[in-house]
């Protein structure tokens, strides 16, 4: 038994680590992190985690590069430091969409992502919402993958919505599943946005399957949100067949470019993500609800280091 925790976290998400430190009663671990003016890291434990229990707090995400490399330095220096087990708290993983070779002469970056992160030392890792859930089979290490839907349905629960009046929405045929998962437990009817890509950061959404919609309350709901394109193209079809309210509901908000932007002029009446990815001030709109998923991964870390079963929380 791992009678010794100790939490870590690099610069990515800081105010989440503190979060999850608060759930489990315990103190952040103390590391000083800075750069060398040529712009290479600089990481220094402050505390010892000599036969320790050691949860790294680090998602993947932009700048994706910096807090990537910063996670595998934070592992090497655990590693080095001789800590006894190195878990990786991945609330968003990096790279995810390169998860297979869809064009000739393109590498797997998810794969090779997850090689570095093994090769660093990690002996496991708990992320959140893989774009891809197969990329669990990329690491070489135990993953144990959670789901945010219980913490988004939740807050779509306390809007006390009609259930006669619920529609969720799939923004394309890649998240029927999901939508599905959400519908069971929201109740209220399915419809699917027939998404056509024109090219890597162009879509276009041509049809609504299922309905009728009119007069009803859409919530929305993906994975993410990056550039947000795919996401407002599909809150437009729902106010063109009628929708009365269009909420939209993402695990992760990259909201890269022009996101927020084009969400805070978007046709819907909430955006809500949880807090996997720090926003920051200049990404935050008046529409923005952030919901936070702390408790979920306090409760995982604390189950992983009792070593009890974690599988309830796969919901």
């Amino acid at each position: 038994m791992y009678d010794q925790l100790s939490l870590l976290s690099g610069r990515a998400n800081q105010p989440l680590a503190l979060e999850v430190a608060a759930y489990l009663g315990v103190e952040l671990a103390s590391a000083t992190i800075s750069n060398f003016p040529d712009g290479e890291l600089s990481i220094r434990l402050e505390q010892n985690v000599r036969g320790r229990d050691v949860f790294i707090v680090q998602p993947t995400s932009p700048p994706v590069n910096d807090h990537l490399m910063e996670l595998l330095i934070l592992i090497d220096a655990c590693k080095r430091a001789s800590a006894e087990r190195i878990t990786c708290v991945i609330p968003y993983f990096g790279y995810a969409r390169q998860d297979r070779k869809d064009a000739g002469r393109v590498p797997i970056t998810a794969k090779l992502v997850a090689n570095l992160i093994t090769e660093a030392g990690a002996d496991r890792v708990l992320t959140v919402d893989l774009h891809a859930a197969q990329i669990q089979g990329f690491f070489d290490v135990p993953v144990d993958h959670l789901y945010a839907a219980p913490v988004l349905d939740q807050y779509i629960q306390s809007l006390e919505l009609s259930v006669d009046q619920l529609v969720v929405m799939s923004p394309d045929e890649g998240s029927i599943k999901r939508a599905l998962q959400h519908v069971d437990n929201l109740g209220g009817s399915l419809v699917i946005v027939d998404k056509r890509r024109s090219s890597a950061t162009e879509t276009r959404q041509a049809n609504l399957i299922g309905g009728p919609i009119e007069g009803k309350t859409v919530v929305i709901f993906d994975d993410m949100i990056a550039t947000a394109g795919s996401i407002c193209g599909a809150a437009r079809v729902a106010r063109q067949h009628g929708a009365r309210d269009v909420f939209v509901c993402a695990t992760h908000g990259v909201l890269c470019g022009q996101a927020s932007e084009r969400l805070a002029e978007a046709p819907v009446h909430e955006v809500i993500v949880t807090n996997s990815i720090a926003q920051p001030p200049e990404h935050q709109f008046s529409k923005l609800k952030i919901v936070t998923i702390a408790p979920l991964l306090g409760e995982a870390i604390r189950r992983i280091h009792r070593n009890e079963s974690v599988s309830y929380l796969f919901a």
